[in-house]
């Protein structure tokens, strides 16, 4: 696969809906087209982090995920669509209990709430892992909502315990996200005095890892793709620690960068603790426009069905790409972050390269599959 194929347009369109469409597409592929290039995965997929909401966008990621070959998703969905979602993916979808994030009262979902809602999670819906969301951002959701940061910012804080010491009582596992990408400390967090280094969030972590002896999921690449030895430090010192590859755009970018030899050789002194995850967010906002003016989640990334296509299919793309070939070119993707950390010599549509690691079979067959089955397929399994 050549990155001499396809070539991104240069200019800005001016139109924010065409904006969002060639962010997810900058390099003008036919996703279907694609698809059947790449032909079938080894295995059928397990992607073990999505976020799957609505009532009709669902549809749309389902015939994506018929296209690229994934089989069943682990998705953290929203209480009030989980009818919804399931109705459209039946057995295809497995829920991961979060919080209400949505809720006008967000100190009482983010502590009793989440508690309450844990038990319909487990009971009703099957869910066997909690997703405990730590990233340093959250400072400012606590503050916004009255709460006292101590009690639900750290991983390990007061109520981030109770609902870690229920869950665990009612036999599930855990699940976090602590860090961010390296180049949100260049910017977002720049101020260390208040969100601490990105050193500083794994403190909590290990606490965490250290108390609650169970499987252990640290989405997108336990939060630091960019630096593979931190990580064989971290996985070789919690042997209940799996991760997981979520995060597109910033897998790409970061996993492009080391040496093939070192990534492989990463990936397979760990096999069976890194999971395949994508991180896609389906919600209806993505079928309809919003207006130029729409600022609510996800409102901006697609506004018709063959936009949501796109932006779905453009992250199986891009990690089929980069796992299973050898292409060497420009991301499908446009990266906000390059702009972020260097925002005269990028722009909107700037995007990384993605080199292709052409893995082994045998190795795709465990990060597509079977680190999942022995891990989070097994715990959901159980019973």
């Amino acid at each position: 696969m050549s990155s001499e194929r396809t070539q991104p347009a240069s200019a800005l369109p001016a139109d924010p809906a065409e904006l969002a469409r060639r962010q997810a597409n900058r390099l003008n592929l036919d996703y279907v087209s694609e698809a059947a290039r790449l032909g079938p995965p080894v295995v059928p997929i397990i992607d073990a982090h999505v976020h799957v909401n609505g009532s009709e966008a669902p549809a749309v990621f389902a015939d994506v995920m018929d296209l690229f070959g994934i089989e069943r998703v682990y998705s953290q969905t929203q209480l009030v669509h989980a009818d919804a979602v399931r109705a459209i993916l039946g057995d295809r979808v497995r829920f991961v209990a979060i919080p209400e994030y949505g809720s006008t009262d967000l100190k009482h979902a983010l502590t009793e709430g989440f508690l309450e809602a844990l038990e319909i999670w487990h009971t009703r819906y099957g869910a066997r892992c909690v997703k405990l969301w730590a990233a340093p951002r959250m400072l400012d959701y606590a503050e916004q909502s009255g709460l006292d940061p101590g009690e639900v910012v750290p991983v390990d804080g007061l109520w981030r315990r109770r609902i870690a010491d229920r869950a665990v009582e009612l036999g599930m596992m855990l699940m976090t996200h602590v860090g961010d990408p390296d180049t949100w400390f260049q910017t977002t967090y720049a101020d260390s005095a208040r969100y601490g280094t990105k050193l500083n969030q794994y403190v909590a972590l290990e606490r965490m890892l250290d108390a609650y002896p169970v499987p252990f999921l640290a989405a997108h690449m336990g939060g630091w793709p960019e630096d593979l030895d931190f990580l064989t430090g971290l996985l070789l010192r919690h042997d209940n620690l799996i991760l997981d590859t979520s995060a597109t755009k910033w897998m790409v970018r970061e996993l492009s960068k080391h040496p093939r030899d070192k990534l492989v050789g990463f990936l397979r002194r760990f096999e069976g603790r890194i999971l395949f995850g994508s991180d896609i967010v389906v919600s209806d906002e993505h079928l309809r426009s919003s207006g130029p003016n729409a600022v609510r989640f996800g409102a901006q990334l697609a506004s018709s069905r063959r936009d949501a296509f796109d932006l779905y299919a453009s992250r199986y793309w891009a990690f089929r790409t980069m796992f299973e070939t050898a292409y060497d070119g420009e991301s499908n993707i446009a990266d906000p972050d390059l702009a972020r950390v260097d925002p005269v010599g990028h722009d909107a549509l700037s995007a990384p390269r993605l080199v292709g690691r052409a893995l082994p079979a045998e190795m795709l067959e465990v990060l597509y599959r079977r680190a999942a089955e022995r891990t989070i397929e097994r715990q959901y399994d159980a019973e």
